[in-house]
């Protein structure tokens, strides 16, 4: 692990002991098994027509560990590139038509792009934040040679948008905002009991010479927060039992869930020991391609969404963020969670009432922003 950390240690418990063996090469290649395992269950979901319907759109641009999806909009028109979380496939911002981000945005007359990243190799194990900072400067870079006439906005979910909030603070002067839904920001000990739970079951330094299952994480996940990962999902389903449409969205999470795909060992490494562990980007020592990068560097416009119901990216991991930018146009919306989500994690991206009513409030701010 690089640098110190200010984390007293923690004592080794049946989880550590879990975690511990579940990571070493071996138990890796299971995990890397069970992964295949998970997707074709997936696929045996989607035969009963809960597979993706997503919207078209045209590869513009790739990389070794990425491509950019363009999905259409007049050149003239606000230009917005979502950058997905790393974990699992980008089509949870276009579950279904009813609950589709990108079709929302569409309908809008916002040109949109997603930038996804590809399931990682040995070779592109060592890809880090580092990398993904560049490969969203590369996006920026031919968005802007398609629509010079305004900086694009980024927004991104999760640590989708947590990547996208430290490309910003390295390259404020390329865009013209950004757009934060349900992204941790703020890794203090005792503000998420996941945060806690996961920092105290990993051991630090996990090995970046081999990619890391999606299966393996969403176990760490589920030892972390029992309570959000599993028994959540449970309540979820029978709350909505009598609601056709909740079910079908639950439904397609579900599937969604399944669809796993390995990352980066660095970039795992990195996320969980610099962001989790030691809280380098809200303390303003991340260090991404030589530079470090906190929320003084951060200063364009941000609209951040925090679901209040959720123990993945609680108010607490993004208050003290934006409490410490130096920029003022900064917006904060509280969404209450809602029953049908599967997750309160993905309300915003999902949810019938989040589409209603915190939808319009996020394109109409974009619009302020031109």
């Amino acid at each position: 692990m690089r640098g110190g950390s200010n984390q007293a240690s923690e004592p080794v418990s049946g989880e550590h002991v879990a975690i511990n063996s579940a990571l070493d090469g071996f138990r890796r290649l299971q995990f890397g098994l069970t992964d295949v395992a998970r997707r074709l269950r997936g696929d045996a979901v989607a035969a009963w027509g809960l597979g993706p319907c997503e919207l078209p759109y045209r590869v513009v641009a790739t990389g070794p560990f990425w491509r950019l999806r363009d999905y259409g909009g007049d050149n003239q028109s606000p230009s917005l590139l979502i950058v997905a979380a790393p974990i699992k496939r980008p089509y949870i911002w276009d579950l279904a038509p009813s609950v589709s981000a990108i079709g929302c945005c569409l309908r809008e007359g916002l040109h949109v792009y997603l930038l996804e990243w590809r399931q990682a190799s040995r070779e592109t194990s060592k890809t880090g934040l580092d990398d993904c900072a560049r490969a969203i400067s590369d996006g920026i870079a031919m968005i802007a040679g398609e629509s010079p006439a305004a900086k694009p906005f980024l927004i991104g979910h999760s640590l989708g948008g947590t990547i996208a909030a430290i490309y910003g603070a390295l390259r404020p002067d390329s865009i013209g905002g950004l757009v934060l839904l349900g992204a941790p920001l703020c890794f203090q000990p005792e503000t998420s009991r996941f945060r806690d739970a996961l920092v105290a079951m990993v051991p630090p330094g996990l090995s970046e010479t081999e990619p890391f299952p999606g299966s393996l994480l969403s176990y760490m996940s589920a030892l972390a927060s029992p309570d959000t990962f599993v028994w959540e999902r449970l309540i979820d389903a029978t709350l909505g039992a009598a609601d056709p449409h909740a079910l079908e969205v639950h439904a397609r999470i579900e599937r969604w869930a399944l669809d796993e795909v390995a990352l980066p060992g660095r970039l795992v490494r990195e996320i969980i020991d610099d962001l989790y562990r030691e809280n380098r980007l809200c303390r303003g020592t991340l260090e991404v391609g030589g530079t470090q990068v906190g929320p003084s560097s951060l200063s364009v416009p941000i609209l951040a969404v925090a679901n209040t119901a959720d123990e993945v990216a609680p108010l607490a991991s993004v208050e003290p963020f934006l409490a410490a930018l130096l920029a003022k146009n900064v917006r904060l919306i509280r969404y209450p969670g809602e029953v049908g989500v599967c997750l309160q994690h993905l309300g915003v991206l999902v949810g019938r009432k989040a589409h209603q009513q915190v939808w319009p409030q996020i394109l109409s701010w974009l619009k302020s922003q031109e």
